[in-house]
């Protein structure tokens, strides 16, 4: 048995997973695609009894409905693709999904690049103030929006910047993110701990898209008086509608 047809059996020290190279491939290095260890092929001796025929027999037999013989040198080549390894000159990373990142981070990720795309700048009603957590799982949202604050004796006043909150849980997207004014607000369904945005989430909703449903809210764009959080505001709004909205632009423009 030549060196070119030798096999050399070995292990991944990061996960166990198991390799099967040519022996001219002895202290190459490559990057094991399921951990993304690095691995070096080590200089061993094949057993006895190893050689490419009967490792091609098995392969045939275990696909008994393939047509044609199965050749030495296919076999090679298939034992090559089912580890993985490259050669030193050319090592590969592992495949995008190698790393198996939790769907809940991966969510988050496309979230920040969303987020950061469209109200990063700076420039329009809605900008980010602040993120924590990498990826973020907590945003401070500006909004420059005309909206009302509770004023004298009940009564509404203008106001105009507002601060929210939103906090993305370990059990989001799957669960509406909590959100929360830090700023003061007079809203059928805002009150000082909640925005009422539970009954409209769904899994499948950016996160950007809450965050101009909320400035809609504060704009008096979008509210409800059937069931409020703050029944005063929803009084006032129900006997001047035709004050309503506060602010009439359209804050889907800032979704880049």
């Amino acid at each position: 048995m030549t060196l070119q047809s030798a096999i050399i059996t070995f292990a991944c020290d990061g996960c166990g997973r198991a390799f099967a190279v040519p022996a001219s491939y002895v202290g190459r290095k490559a990057v094991c695609k399921t951990c993304g260890a690095k691995v070096s092929v080590p200089a061993q001796r094949p057993p006895a009894t190893t050689d490419i025929s009967s490792r091609t027999g098995c392969w045939r037999n275990a696909n008994a409905n393939t047509e044609g013989a199965t050749t030495a040198s296919t076999a090679l080549i298939q034992s090559e693709e089912m580890v993985g390894v490259l050669s030193s000159e050319q090592p590969h990373r592992p495949a995008a999904g190698a790393a198996k990142i939790p769907v809940h981070i991966r969510r988050l990720m496309a979230d920040a690049q969303q987020m950061t795309k469209a109200f990063g700048s700076g420039i329009g009603p809605i900008r980010i103030k602040s993120a924590v957590g990498d990826p973020p799982e907590v945003y401070q949202i500006e909004y420059n929006v005309s909206s009302l604050a509770r004023g004298w004796f009940g009564r509404p006043k203008k106001r105009t910047s507002h601060r929210v909150e939103i906090q993305l849980t370990s059990e989001y997207p799957r669960v509406s993110p909590i959100c929360r004014m830090l700023t003061p607000i007079f809203h059928p369904n805002i009150d000082s701990t909640t925005i009422c945005v539970g009954d409209h989430w769904t899994a499948g909703e950016r996160l950007i898209d809450l965050v101009i449903r909320i400035g809609e809210m504060l704009a008096y764009q979008a509210y409800n008086i059937k069931s409020p959080l703050d029944g005063e505001a929803a009084m006032w709004a129900d006997l001047h509608q035709s004050r309503l909205p506060t602010d009439t632009r359209d804050l889907h423009s800032a979704d880049i």
